[in-house]
């Protein structure tokens, strides 16, 4: 017998029992009465399997004629239906037209005030990037999930639970298991010359978290955060709503421009982000002396760095700079890495490298929030880095999705009049369109919005900006979608332009 089952049998007969108490009548009608009342008052919701007839009168000690024509009542007056071999279940209220049990007489000056950071929060929602749950095609930040490795992966969960204990099954470490922490510290040196102990890995749900976590063990009220001007959304958000003061810095070809840098100096800032492997959005590649520039900087101005590098492997894996973490002899810097745009987005799985002295505070920020990542998640990673699968995924990842950003370009020039592809050489899951003729943020916006009414998710490029005066066109994710896809939502993109 199913959960649900037992779950209904349950509210019914208690019921049952409390109509039966100092009342005569039929027994069917207080069983009628019963039912109908749990389902009036959503104990037993809309779809709910409803008891057979036999269980009901086994657990009632009823005779089945009584339940029958309890039954009867209740498919007349349409409380329940009645499906041939599928038994009884509940028509209610459907749970999307459920209203909360609240007093509507009541103001918000009955309850206490949210915190200054929680309204901040809940204002800057606006300025994320959300992602839809039915759309991919072409949705910004999606890997080519559909040569994910799904029979590796499958092969060593199965591995997994066959030889667990029941002891494992306990709670897990805040900051992460120590062998996933070893593994990710193994691949990062031999891939990106980082040298660090499974002591400064942390692992977290994504760089979102990793973010959020290094705001609240650092920033306070009116602290400087310099950030790239444009970046990420979602990086934005966060530091807006910890109630930082933005400093926002422009680019130039050899990444944050320095000059700029030098002008908000005197704000005395107190962290960098950037994303120097691959800026997002639009692609440039710090040099090499910019990131030492960088890093002189810091030192001077006694601040941290957060070295968001998002999708390193993506362009990065034959001819890749030093990052900021290995060229940093200070402990300045801050690394955050992430297998969500490199595996699949629900796995939700990523990692940040801390400096010795900022270990302690933010794995105290981790055990009293996200607490830890599941166990068996990490275990599969860790084996999936130590058996050479990791690697052996990301080279075919960047030539599927080399090839795929070549198709893409191929279909979106042809008949296109309306945009164009910027060009850059391949190192992200993205690609940046841009108008040919002048569009407000306004036109760029409803675009979007008309896009995603048509199933084709793409992100505004004037949403990065802060306060540089914003480009507009699209970001657009290639990658997910296969070559027979690309060109038919390429030619449906193409005409709703």
């Amino acid at each position: 017998m199913n959960t649900n089952y037992e779950f209904a049998l349950h509210r019914i007969t208690v019921s049952f029992q409390n109509h039966q108490k100092d009342k005569e009548g039929n027994k069917y009608i207080s069983l009628y009465k019963a039912i109908k009342q749990c389902i009036q008052e959503q104990e037993l919701p809309h779809n709910w399997v409803v008891p057979s007839t036999r269980s009901i009168s086994e657990a009632l000690q009823l005779s089945r004629t009584t339940v029958i024509k309890a039954y009867e009542l209740l498919l007349l007056e349409k409380l329940i239906t009645a499906k041939a071999g599928s038994g009884y279940r509940v028509l209610g209220t459907p749970t999307s037209e459920l209203k909360a049990n609240t007093n509507e007489n009541l103001s918000a000056a009955h309850y206490p005030s949210v915190s200054e950071r929680g309204a901040a929060f809940l204002q800057n929602v606006s300025i994320l990037n959300r992602q839809s749950n039915q759309t991919i095609a072409f949705t910004p930040g999606l890997p080519p999930i559909d040569i994910f490795p799904i029979n590796q992966w499958k092969n060593l969960l199965n591995t997994y639970w066959r030889y667990i204990k029941a002891s494992d099954l306990s709670y897990g470490e805040s900051a992460g298991s120590a062998l996933l922490k070893t593994q990710i510290c193994h691949y990062l040196h031999v891939s990106r010359n980082i040298k660090c102990t499974p002591e400064q890995v942390l692992i977290v749900s994504g760089s979102l978290q990793s973010i959020y976590l290094i705001a609240s063990a650092l920033i306070n009220q009116g602290d400087g955060v310099v950030l790239e001007d444009p970046t990420f959304p979602n990086v934005h958000s966060i530091f807006k709503s910890t109630l930082a003061k933005l400093l926002p810095v422009p680019l130039d070809d050899a990444g944050i421009d320095m000059q700029a840098l030098n002008a908000v100096a005197h704000e005395q800032p107190k962290l960098i982000h950037v994303t120097p492997s691959d800026h997002y959005p639009l692609g440039i590649k710090m040099s090499l002396q910019r990131r030492l520039d960088l890093l002189q900087w810091a030192s001077k101005h006694s601040c941290y760095l957060i070295e968001n590098d998002y999708e390193h492997e993506i362009g990065n894996l034959k001819n890749s700079l030093p990052t900021l973490f290995s060229l940093d002899k200070e402990q300045r810097t801050i690394y955050l890495g992430t297998f969500n745009r490199l595996l699949y987005p629900s796995i939700r799985l990523g990692y940040m490298i801390l400096p010795a002295h900022l270990v302690p505070v933010v794995e105290a920020l981790q055990e009293h929030s996200h607490r830890f990542v599941p166990p068996s998640l990490q275990m599969v990673m860790g084996q999936f880095i130590e058996r050479n699968y990791l690697f052996q995924h990301l080279k075919n990842l960047s030539e599927v999705a080399q090839e795929r950003a070549l198709y893409f370009k191929t279909q979106f020039a042809e008949h296109n009049s309306t945009m164009f592809i910027q060009e850059q050489a391949f190192n992200s899951l993205h690609l940046l369109a841009h108008f040919n003729k002048p569009k407000s943020i306004d036109e760029e916006r409803h675009l979007v919005d008309k896009l995603e009414k048509n199933e084709i998710s793409v992100h505004p490029l004037s949403k990065c900006y802060i306060k540089t005066a914003a480009q507009v066109g699209f970001i657009i994710g290639y990658s997910t979608v296969r070559p027979v896809v690309i060109k038919q939502k390429t030619q449906q993109l193409i005409s709703l332009l």
